[in-house]
Parts: C-alpha cells; structure tokens; sequence
C-alpha cells in the first residue's frame, strides 16, 4: 500500500517541476511573439513552396511544347526526301509509264521504309481470321472461297504503331 501512495506524490513531483521549467520558458520568451513567427515561417514556407510549385508547371509545359515541337521537325525532316521524290517525278517526261511508274514505287518504298523506322507496322489481314481489335468488318461474303470468319479482302490496310492500333484493317470477312 505505501508503494500506491508513493506513486502518486512522485508524480506530482514531477508535473511541479515540469510546470516550474515551462513557467521559467515562458517568462523568457513572450508565447504570443513565438506564435507569430512560427506563423511568419510558415506563411513563408508555403508562399515559397507555392512559387516553386509554379515554376515547376511552367517548366514542364514549356518542355511538353519543345518536345512536341522536335518530335514534329525529326518526322517532317524525315519525310522531305519523299516530298524530293515526289518533285522530281513531275519533272520528268510523262510519256514514259515505266519511268513514272518506277518513279511512285521508291516513292512508296521510301515512305515505307520511313514508317518502319518509326515503328509503324502493316496490319496483316488477308487469309487470316477476323480480329475486332485489328479488323473492321465493313462486308460479309456469303458464297465463294474461304473458311467462315476470315479475312477474303483488303479493303484499306491497316496499321499499328509500336503495338497501339493507329488505323484498324477494311476488310470484308467470309460469312
């Protein structure tokens, strides 16, 4: 039992002393002009973080534009020797076919050639079976060759770029 009353008197003890060590902080320091510069230095803390925040956006716009702006003259710049091409074929005589024609076909290599680089790749559709993630279905052919839910026709190819579909296939499917 005297263990239970001592307890109590300790602590006392100790919330006196306490009291008597704040009292002493107090009276040397004014605890309202405490408060006002911790408020200052927070005030100033989040006006300067607010301003960081700021420039911090202006920044990463102004990046996003450069990029865009970049990535736009890297694929122009790759597509003037095609435009070169393209020029230079109506210069020549018309009369000659094979020359023209040889002329629109290492246009289309070209161009070809360009969008692989970029890695833009031909859907394939002919003879394969009907996707709906890759293939739109604009016609169904009842009669003729071909397993049921393939691909007989091309309509418009198709493309995708690194995996994304950029342009599904036209295709018209074997009903």
């Amino acid at each position: 039992m005297k263990k239970e009353k001592q307890q109590p008197e300790a602590v006392e003890e100790t919330v006196e002393e306490t009291l008597d060590e704040t009292t002493e902080e107090v009276t040397e320091e004014d605890p309202v002009k405490q408060l006002e510069e911790q408020i200052n230095s927070l005030k100033d803390q989040n006006l300067r973080l607010m301003a960081e925040f700021e420039n911090y956006k202006k920044r990463t716009q102004k990046e996003k534009e450069q990029s865009y702006e970049f990535a736009t003259a890297d694929t122009v710049g790759k597509l003037l020797p095609i435009l070169d091409t393209l020029e230079l074929s109506l210069t020549q005589d018309a009369t000659d076919g094979n020359a023209f024609k040889a002329g629109i076909e290492l246009t289309v290599k070209q161009f070809r050639t360009i969008l692989e680089k970029a890695g833009v790749t031909e859907i394939p559709a002919l003879h394969e079976p009907f996707n709906p993630e890759l293939h739109n279905a604009v016609l169904r052919q009842e009669d003729g060759d071909g397993e049921p839910d393939t691909v007989v026709e091309v309509l418009q190819k198709g493309y995708t770029l690194h995996d994304r579909v950029i342009r599904h296939s036209m295709v018209k499917v074997k009903a």
